[in-house]
């Protein structure tokens, strides 16, 4: 089930009938504020009660327990045809609630944190596939591990053909969607034009080996003109990059709303359910065993 407009629909009937959709995902780790983010864009308003935000955030309890809201993929499709898929943590902190509860594991899987790797990686693969766009959301810009794992996700997505339409490429080229990293919690001095020159060379290095699509999308500084003082040619190498300050209107103590069948939509998915039985993933799992 789904819910468009405020309106719940039978999700797959409701897809196999529109073709003409803008599909976004999130991705980051737990804590992020990846929920906040999409309900914002959705169909929220900052000084809204994030106890009604459409997609799940943490409330108090969970935090203090280290545990996340978000479980599988939550959607939620506007008014306007865009479609957003708000998904759990990345390499989430599930493996210490696995290893303490004693929870048995599919047979496929011999240990706990090869579970949640694969887990994790299948998520991030499905949303590489489905999605025009992905935003990565992330509060520590030189987390090395995040990027070694949008690699890894980039080699391990499954061939995708380009749309004849899609203006990003040629037909019959790999199809990778535009990512959006977006860095929350910035500070003052971040928003300086040094320090976000350097930030832009930083993930520029450390994308440099991937195929994702990183730059030219979305003009997040230049093409905006944010800082009309600085020439087309300041950044030298300008990735897809926004920066977010601290939200004071952030709550500690919201519940939720929106996704209550997320979950099942999860596992219903067919592009998830041909990840689960590819054989490559069958053959990292194999290996990080």
């Amino acid at each position: 089930m789904i819910h468009v407009g405020g309106v719940t629909l039978y999700a797959p009937q409701y897809l196999w009938d529109q073709t003409d959709m803008l599909v976004v995902g999130v991705i980051g780790l737990q804590g992020t504020g990846r929920s906040t983010v999409m309900s914002l864009l959705s169909a929220n308003l900052p000084k809204d009660d994030p106890r009604a935000y459409v997609f799940r955030v943490q409330s108090q309890e969970i935090k203090q327990r280290g545990g996340n809201k978000s479980s599988g993929i939550d959607l939620y499709i506007t008014q306007e045809s865009v479609i957003f898929l708000d998904t759990q943590p990345i390499l989430s902190p599930i493996l210490d609630h696995l290893i303490n509860n004693d929870r048995k594991l599919p047979p496929e899987y011999n240990l706990p944190h090869t579970y949640v790797e694969m887990q994790s990686l299948q998520v991030a693969a499905f949303l590489f596939t489905v999605c025009h766009v992905v935003i990565v959301v992330q509060d520590w810009l030189t987390d090395i591990n995040l990027y070694r794992f949008l690699q890894t996700v980039g080699m391990l997505k499954p061939p995708t053909l380009s749309a004849s339409h899609d203006s990003a490429g040629s037909a019959g080229s790999e199809y990778y969607p535009h990512i959006v990293f977006l860095q929350k919690k910035a500070r003052r001095e971040e928003f300086c034009p040094k320090n976000l020159k350097k930030m832009h060379f930083v993930v520029d290095k450390s994308m440099a080996h991937s195929q994702l699509k990183n730059k030219g999308g979305v003009k997040a500084v230049l093409g905006r003109n944010i800082f009309p003082g600085l020439g087309r040619d300041y950044l030298e190498t300008e990735v897809n990059l926004f920066l977010l300050p601290v939200l004071e209107t952030e709550g500690e103590d919201a519940l939720t709303r929106a996704g209550s069948e997320s979950v099942l939509l999860f596992s219903l998915l067919p592009g998830y359910r041909g990840l689960k039985k590819s054989s490559v993933f069958s053959e990292v799992s194999r290996l990080l065993s």
